[in-house]
């Protein structure tokens, strides 16, 4: 895209929108962003081969189901640009993050701020968890842990068909617990499916609470090697340590990124929280206000009016 921010500023961006949207509404997807803001800045305003977006700015609203007798329907990858064989492809596994996913959109240019206003109301495209119809999404991930098999499948497709881009997922964690995950990862290195790459958010939480009290995953990148993966472990608010870990060598392999992160990043009042961080609801209007007056201070904007 056109005017490009530095990589920097588009996470701080993801965390701002996120944060406002949060407080207007009493609760939102907010480790989500403390985590994950620089992977997705990264992928989106650096690494990632997109084309223009082929939607408009202004999401439309939900169109329906596929169908023969649908001509309106589409899937939201078109914010990404068309599928061309030179052209990347991103999955967004953890339907989740589709609010961190939208901000993304937003500060990159591929979307419209007012998308954020359709968010969760009826009749929008703009889903609370990301569906095949919502911006940036090709396919529905609600389940969690098929998105690397989702890639792994396409990617098998474009190298017979001869493409030349990369297939990208981002994904979270929680997914290691999926044993889907671990066939994906066998298929792309029996295939030799080496134009897999994957960022994982690695923030040991997920919805139930924290990771090693849900399922103990144990080492997860001797796992992924195990599993025949390239897997490079990095600090994940570490935008020098991701960018050197996509040129890992990997031929004939996926490359797993490890990206550890802290899921109060930028936001320590949410430390009250861990680890139930998954979906913050206020739980009254005394912590609203200091939770808005705590993270705006930590963000360097002013606290928002949400009484309107």
């Amino acid at each position: 895209m056109s005017n490009r921010k530095p990589t920097e500023d588009v996470a701080l961006g993801i965390r701002r929108r996120v944060f406002e949207h949060a407080m207007r509404n009493n609760g939102g997807y907010l480790s989500q962003a403390c985590s994950a803001a620089e992977q997705l800045a990264w992928l989106y305003n650096e690494e990632l081969n997109l084309g223009e977006p082929t939607l408009p700015m202004i999401p439309k609203p939900f169109a329906g189901v596929p169908s023969a007798s649908n001509p309106e329907y589409h899937t939201g990858a078109g914010y990404n640009g068309p599928f061309e064989p030179q052209f990347d492809r991103l999955f967004i596994a953890p339907a989740h993050y589709a609010l961190v996913a939208y901000a993304t959109l937003i500060e990159v240019g591929r979307m419209a701020p007012e998308g954020l206003e359709m968010f969760n109301k009826d009749g929008s495209s703009v889903e609370m968890i990301g569906a095949e119809h919502s911006p940036g999404m090709e396919v529905h991930n609600g389940t969690l842990g098929i998105g690397l098999s989702t890639a792994a499948g396409l990617a098998y497709g474009r190298r017979l068909r001869g493409d030349t881009g990369r297939t990208w997922v981002f994904m979270s964690d929680g997914e290691v617990q999926e044993g889907q995950t671990w066939e994906a990862v066998q298929a792309c290195a029996h295939h030799g499916i080496d134009s897999v790459y994957a960022i994982m958010d690695v923030n040991n939480q997920q919805c139930d609470g924290a990771m090693s009290s849900v399922m103990e995953v144990g080492d997860i990148r001797r796992k992924f090697i195990e599993f025949g993966a390239a897997c490079v472990d990095v600090d994940g608010h570490d935008l020098g340590a991701i960018r050197d870990a996509v040129r890992e060598p990997h031929a004939g392999k996926p490359l797993i990124i490890l990206a550890h992160t802290n899921p109060f990043h930028t936001m320590p009042v949410l430390e009250e929280r861990f680890p139930r961080l998954h979906y913050v609801r206020f739980k009254s209007e005394d912590e609203r206000a200091r939770f808005n007056h705590s993270i705006a201070a930590d963000l360097g904007v002013e606290p928002i009016d949400y009484s309107h």
